[in-house]
This record gives structure tokens, C-alpha cells and sequence, in this order.
């Protein structure tokens, strides 16, 4: 998974994943490393979709699909229903073998669809964003291993409005720009599309050299 850490930006606090616990039950162990509190807890959840590329870049995906799309408010909640239901697959201690591959081909899935003239309807689209989002959420579920019930509440709320905030502002953005192009509207967000692609099979590339 393509993200920045805590550990990266400040080495001093990183501390083994899940060797720390707090006396009061208010401390979650993270991914991350290091003892964060609920309001740490439910910030870190709202930055990672942003702090992952490859979420990012998904979610982003997902927008545009939403303005494009009719009925495509499936997608987005199909994906975020099933980022849930992934979550709690890893918390179960299951195995979803070549995660970081479905993830990083799912991008790239979400490109080509975006760029396709003819796309899939909405349905086909979100039960392939459901299950994109059972790989989605099972990396999720890396940052919140042995969390106390308060924490854990407070990340899936973060992560859940999080994602649904970026999709519905890819979702306006996406929209402006159609208005805006008066020839051909739905080109733009083709080559957007393409560029998606790009990313997706870049981090496909990555995750298969390794």
C-alpha cells in the first residue's frame, strides 16, 4: 500500500504495531506505530484514504463514475458498505490472500471503466466496487488491530465519511467539468480516466517486482 506513516514524518514516535496498550483502554495501537487516543484514532481514519495514494486514487475514480452515471449513488455506498465488511474480516484474524494486488488492480478496473465509451451499467459497476472494497478495507483494518471498542467505533465512522466526502467532491468536480466542456463533455473525464490507468498500473507494477 502506497502510504505515508507517522513513522516516516516522525521517526522518534514509532513504536512496534500492537506492542502498546494504555491503562485506561483509551490508547488504540496503530499501524502507524505509537499510542494514539479516540480523537487520534478518528483522525488518523479520515487521513488515510488521503494518505494512501492508491485509496485515494480509487475513491477519486468512484466520484467520477458517480457524475457520470445514473443511479450511481450505488457505487460509492456499495464500496464503503463492503470497506466495512472488509475491515472486520482482518479484525477476524481471516485471510484475504494478495490484498495490496486487488487493491492496486482495482485502480487500474477503475480507470479503464471511466475510460471506456461504453461502460458498464451502475450495478455491474458497484458490485465490483464492493468487491474492491473488501481488499480496501482489509488494509484498513492493519491500522486499528487490537484497538479497544471506543477507538474502533470512532476509525470506522472516520474512514467511512471520509471516503464518501472525496467521492461526492470527485462527484462535483466531475459534474463542473462537463458543464464546462460543451463539446464532447464526457471526454474529460475519459482522459481522466486514462490517467488513472497510469496510476493504477504503476502501482501494480510496484506491488508485483515488489
Amino acid at each position: 500500500m502506497f502510504v505515508w506513516t507517522v513513522n516516516d514524518i516522525a521517526p522518534s514516535v514509532g513504536t512496534p504495531i500492537a506492542d502498546q496498550t494504555s491503562t485506561d483502554g483509551d490508547a488504540i495501537s496503530l499501524a502507524v506505530g505509537g499510542n494514539f487516543s479516540d480523537d487520534d484514532t478518528l483522525t488518523l481514519s479520515i487521513g488515510h484514504p488521503i494518505i494512501g495514494i492508491d485509496h485515494f486514487v480509487f475513491v477519486v475514480a468512484i466520484g467520477l463514475l458517480l457524475a457520470i452515471k445514473p443511479r450511481a449513488i450505488l457505487i460509492p455506498v456499495a464500496f464503503v458498505l463492503a470497506t466495512l465488511a472488509g475491515t472486520g474480516i482482518h479484525l477476524l484474524s481471516l485471510d484475504l490472500p494478495a490484498a495490496e494486488l486487488f487493491i492496486s488492480a482495482s485502480v487500474l478496473i477503475s480507470g479503464i471503466i471511466l475510460a471506456m465509451k461504453d461502460s458498464p451499467n451502475s450495478i455491474a459497476i458497484a458490485t465490483l466496487a464492493a468487491i474492491a472494497g473488501l481488499f480496501h478495507g482489509y488494509a484498513y483494518g492493519e491500522a486499528i488491530v487490537g484497538a479497544e471498542m471506543t477507538p474502533l467505533v470512532a476509525y470506522l465512522l472516520g474512514f467511512a465519511l471520509i471516503q464518501l466526502a472525496i467521492a461526492l467532491v470527485a462527484c462535483q468536480v466531475g459534474r463542473f467539468a462537463i458543464k464546462k466542456v460543451t463539446n464532447e463533455p464526457a471526454l474529460l473525464l475519459r482522459f481522466a480516466g486514462f490517467t488513472i490507468c497510469g496510476a493504477g498500473a504503476a502501482f501494480l507494477s510496484s506491488v508485483i517486482v515488489g
